[in-house]
């Protein structure tokens, strides 16, 4: 599936690589990057992959949470009308879930999402509907700041991974997505994807089985415990940085939430590599995507959050003994 998608979107390997682990991690993704570098794309290609339905929402300043629920209209008639919205439209179906700009959002509009990414359930209607197979995607718009409302460190938690996608640098992939037809048409690259390659209702129980096959010794679960505490007390580690008091840097290290998050990825990134035990590579290998965006810096670093947490995971990397 993987290499599929890859044909389809040239140039974003590691992004690519890092959302099949999140599909069979069973975790929502928040995407970071330029505009136009293909998100919509791939997320369209791996839907097709995966099979089941695929829905995309615009966030906007005056959006309002009832319009993830439903849409009110006028028919030909003259009379009002009332139908499912894009959470509800495909009821069970619903695989792919594709929020752009969701800092356009207001918070209302961001916490029923919230709540859909955690339960997987929304009530509506007089009943309750349900999303089992559901993955979100979200991107944020972070070139604007007019009337964008920021994710709460909190929302920003329910993410699995948040992965970036950046214009590529490669000539000659530039080369290509600039001046070969064949990446000019969108649609005729995802129809070159084989649909259904998995079956997306299994999805759940093949992940789950993941989990329990795939094993962590005792030296790895201690390794991942001292990263997971040099987010929070990086000097304890004599993890240092130019220019940056480390007194006065972390305000909070990951959660929970995150170091479950890092193990559940290593384990699918351990068994794509068709391997039934986790490696410290394998932790390495999803330790950005799962613990940038779960570090969170005092007021006056905050503004260099990317380049900052990015070098202090990399010295982490360095610096603390992996076996």
């Amino acid at each position: 599936m993987e290499a599929a998608v890859g044909r389809a979107v040239i140039g974003q390997a590691e992004p690519i690589r890092l959302i099949n682990i999140a599909l069979f991690t069973r975790g929502h993704v928040l995407l970071e990057g330029d505009v136009g570098v293909g998100k919509t794309t791939v997320l369209r290609a791996f839907s097709k992959a995966v099979g089941g339905k695929f829905e995309r929402v615009e966030g906007t300043v005056d959006m309002m949470p009832g319009d993830l629920v439903y849409h009110t209209y006028v028919d030909a008639e003259g009379r009002p009308r009332i139908d499912p919205g894009p959470l509800l439209r495909h009821g069970e179906e619903l695989v792919t879930f594709f929020f752009n700009e969701i800092n356009r959002a207001r918070p209302q509009v961001q916490a029923l999402l919230l709540r859909a990414m955690a339960e997987r359930t929304v009530s509506a209607f007089d009943r309750e509907y349900r999303f089992p197979h559901m993955t979100v995607f979200a991107d944020r718009n972070r070139i604007e700041r007019e009337e964008t409302f920021e994710l709460a460190s909190a929302a920003r938690d329910r993410f699995l991974f948040e992965v970036s996608m950046t214009t590529p640098t490669s000539r000659e992939v530039r080369r290509a997505l600039a001046l070969d037809p064949l990446f000019h048409d969108a649609d005729a690259l995802v129809d070159s994807v084989e649909a259904g390659m998995l079956p997306w209702t299994g999805m759940n129980a093949l992940a789950a089985l993941v989990q329990r096959q795939v094993s962590a010794s005792e030296t790895l679960q201690d390794y991942v415990l001292d990263l997971w505490q040099a987010t929070s007390a990086p000097l304890g580690y004599g993890i240092r940085l130019d220019g940056v008091d480390m007194d006065r840097l972390i305000l909070a290290g990951v959660s929970p939430r995150g170091v479950s998050a890092l193990m559940r990825a290593a384990r699918v990134a351990a068994w794509l590599d068709e391997r039934l035990y986790v490696t410290p590579e394998d932790v390495q290998a999803v330790l950005r995507p799962a613990f940038m965006h779960r570090i969170f810096f005092t007021p006056v670093y905050a503004l260099r959050h990317a380049e900052i947490a990015d070098a202090l995971l990399g010295e982490m990397v360095s610096r603390i003994a992996a076996p």
